[in-house]
């Protein structure tokens, strides 16, 4: 008997220590609940609230009912994202919990405990045994008015900005139409007084020349090459005019075959001269093959132009990775310019050298720019006085690089005079 008490006492202590154990966890458990910014609710198989935390009663307004499931929506004021339709119960997270299913919604609240309806969103998940059996399931949710509200204005904001994007794409490119049309039609009307001018300069030579003074003759020699010079302005014009018009045809272009095109294009620029030309091998990109190479020959025949006074011309085309985009250069070692103007060396019939000293018309550049805006890309210039230019341009979705460090094709013009 005495050792059968004394077992009694023993199990008796153990089992008023697990209480205390037990107790402990309980706090623990129900100080963590009640911590939780979350609501949380657990419900046994039947449907019945077996945990329902402090911040479920907040978020929601009410608190626990043992109500059936089938009446969830109506008391607590659940709906759907029309915030009208009472949310199904055969949507309803902890009611898919009870059944085994694991998923997820956002949920509109709206009852006569709350100021104003509020959206949450829910989160539920089957509560299982040790074998695995489902006894239940537990949803959390938060309140997600806020973010709502955040969305609501972003896409409202979207929704504006979109519209005048639109509006206003519409007024540029009417804009960009008259302008177009102005371009056009100034630029014929330009011509026939031009031609009018022309030919009666020419008619003064010819039939007057003889018996003119040489200071009249030189006049009208002046005549002539304005005329001459206003004409290739006309022309320049009508060029950009076009190009504003051109309809982009992207395919994948072989860059160093429309680079050789040009190099031969402009070999009588390069008549007589030192030129030594480094020309790497470059992949593929994806744009107008007509419009790049109009590219490549605007900035070629730059380079070929500034470096006229050098003993040996060095003309660089190649490309290389920044920050993951690929950047094509044409770089010389010719006069350069001085870096302060650099905002007016893409405008139209702006120059920065005399005419006396190179000549141009100041489109060049600016039909190289509109090239490359309408490829989606920037296109930008680096340069000292006496020390060389490099243009930069980029392409959208121009492709991959080769690698930087390897060595360009580098020749000799053949027409190069020693010395030149």
């Amino acid at each position: 008997m005495a050792a059968q008490a004394e077992k009694l006492v023993q199990k008796a202590e153990e089992l008023h220590h697990s209480r205390g154990e037990l107790e402990i966890q309980s706090r623990m458990l129900q100080s963590v609940l009640d911590s939780m910014a979350e609501g949380l609710v657990v419900a046994d198989e039947r449907g019945k609230f077996i945990i329902w935390n402090p911040a479920a009663s907040q978020i929601l307004g009410l608190g626990s009912a043992n109500i059936p499931s089938n009446e969830w929506a109506q008391h607590y004021g659940l709906y759907t994202e029309d915030m009208v339709t009472p949310f199904p119960v055969d949507q309803s997270p902890l009611a898919n919990a009870i059944r085994g299913k694991s998923t997820s919604a956002q949920i509109f609240v709206r009852n006569s405990n709350r100021d104003q309806g509020i959206w949450i969103e829910a989160s539920g998940g089957p509560l299982k045994d040790k074998s695995g059996t489902v006894r239940g399931g537990v949803i959390a949710f938060r309140d997600i008015t806020r973010r709502k509200a955040d969305e609501c204005e972003i896409r409202k904001l979207n929704d504006e900005l979109e519209m005048r994007v639109t509006q206003r794409t519409v007024q540029l490119e009417a804009a960009n139409q008259e302008l177009e049309a102005f371009t056009y039609t100034v630029s014929h009307d330009l011509r026939a007084p031009l031609r009018h001018i022309g030919g009666f300069s020419r008619m003064l030579i010819e039939d007057f020349g003889p018996g003119m003074p040489p200071e009249a003759c030189h006049h009208l020699r002046r005549i002539e090459d304005g005329v001459r010079r206003m004409g290739l302005l006309i022309d320049e014009l009508l060029n950009l005019a076009r190009l504003g018009r051109h309809a982009l045809e992207i395919q994948s272009a072989e860059l160093n075959s429309l680079i050789d095109e040009v190099v031969a294009l402009l070999q009588p620029d390069a008549e007589g001269r030192a030129v030594t030309w480094k020309i790497a091998d470059l992949s593929p990109a994806q744009c107008d093959p007509v419009l790049i190479k109009q590219v490549f020959q605007n900035l070629i025949a730059n380079a070929l132009k500034f470096t006229r006074p050098r003993e040996c011309a060095i003309i660089e085309i190649g490309d290389l990775q920044q920050e993951g985009e690929r950047v094509l250069f044409v770089r010389d070692n010719g006069v350069g310019f001085n870096m302060k103007y650099k905002d007016k060396l893409f405008g139209v019939f702006q120059r920065l050298h005399r005419n006396e000293d190179f000549e141009g018309t100041g489109i060049g550049l600016a039909t190289v720019q509109l090239i490359i805006r309408k490829h989606g890309g920037r296109v930008w210039a680096e340069s000292e006085v006496d020390k060389g230019t490099t243009f930069w341009f980029t392409l959208a979705d121009a492709g991959q690089s080769v690698d930087a460090d390897a060595d360009p094709k580098i020749f000799t013009n053949k027409h190069a005079s020693a010395g030149a």
